[in-house]
């Protein structure tokens, strides 16, 4: 995945941007969308400089691998991700290689499913506060990063600005319908179960993620990304406890340096040094070769 580092497309799209986020830029591309995956890395709300060397690459390629795997168990957004079949539109194909997808163009539905199998991160600080998780009344003595018995889907609202908002499920069906909340909820189940087992078999725990949904011709489908490091926690099972703050297998070499830092996250920190950016892209590398090795070679 040796490629320079992108932090626009800008310049090497000839189509309408229709809109910049943290790290993805989706361009107007006639009756599709076309979406570019930069190597642009974000922390508490900031996006960092410099941009992470092969950041992009891994979340396409990597997205798509797992479209891909999950089509059987519910229809995607994906249309190629061909560079070359972008003919004029690219000005650049070496720079844009493995960082394109082009999309079907779905009605977003402002709903960010998230799942969840082990209670940590937002989800142990609701438990400790209140003994619930979006609304989820959980059994007194939970631990942290402990398995919950079945996984537990606990939706958030969309905001195009600030922070999503953690809501429980008789508020997701108060905001797109009961049927429709529960399609959500049984599709996004079932799409973890499978992609935890997935990765068990590649020594990796998958502790939760997160999906996005569009309409399109009133039939819902998987947009945006899915089980990539920017959107889900993995862990190696050979780090896995009780009680700590695991090293998850994503952007946590970035948390770390910033952590450790005087920045007082009111404004934009001062460049990332050398090798922190070098290992967050190793971070990024390794979980795409560990998620994508066949199994009979897994673990060796």
């Amino acid at each position: 995945m040796e490629q320079r580092a992108l932090s626009t497309a800008v310049d090497l799209i000839d189509a309408p941007l229709l809109y910049k986020g943290k790290v993805r830029e989706l361009y107007d591309y006639g009756e599709n969308l076309l979406i570019v995956v930069t190597d642009r890395i974000s922390a508490f709300d900031y996006v960092l400089d410099p941009p992470v060397p092969a950041k992009g690459t891994v979340l396409n390629k990597l997205s798509a691998y797992w479209f891909e795997l999950t089509k059987h168990l519910i229809d995607n957004h994906v249309v190629h991700t061909d560079v070359e079949a972008l003919g004029a539109a690219a000005k650049d194909k070496e720079a844009l290689d493995g960082r394109i997808m082009v999309a079907r163009k779905a009605e977003r539905i402002d709903i960010e499913c998230v799942v969840r199998g082990y209670i940590t991160g937002g989800g142990w600080r609701q438990y400790q506060a209140t003994g619930e998780v979006n609304g989820i009344r959980l059994p007194e003595g939970m631990r942290k990063n402990e398995a919950f018995p079945e996984p537990i889907f606990t939706p958030a609202a969309k905001n195009d600005v600030g922070h999503d908002e953690d809501i429980s499920m008789e508020r997701m069906k108060e905001l797109v319908g009961e049927k429709l909340a529960l399609e959500l909820q049984e599709k996004s189940l079932k799409l973890y179960r499978f992609a935890r087992d997935y990765c068990a078999e590649r020594g990796i725990i998958l502790a939760d993620c997160k999906f996005e949904f569009g309409l399109l011709d009133g039939k819902v489908i998987l947009i945006d990304e899915i089980f990539t490091p920017d959107s889900s926690r993995f862990w190696d099972q050979k780090k896995y406890a009780l009680d700590i703050e695991i090293d998850s297998m994503d952007k946590e070499p970035v948390r770390t340096y910033l952590a450790g830092t005087d920045w007082d996250k009111n404004s934009k920190p001062e460049p990332l040094p050398d090798h922190v950016v070098e290992e967050t892209t190793r971070r990024y590398t390794d979980i795409y070769s560990r998620i994508t090795v066949p199994t009979s070679t897994a673990g060796k």
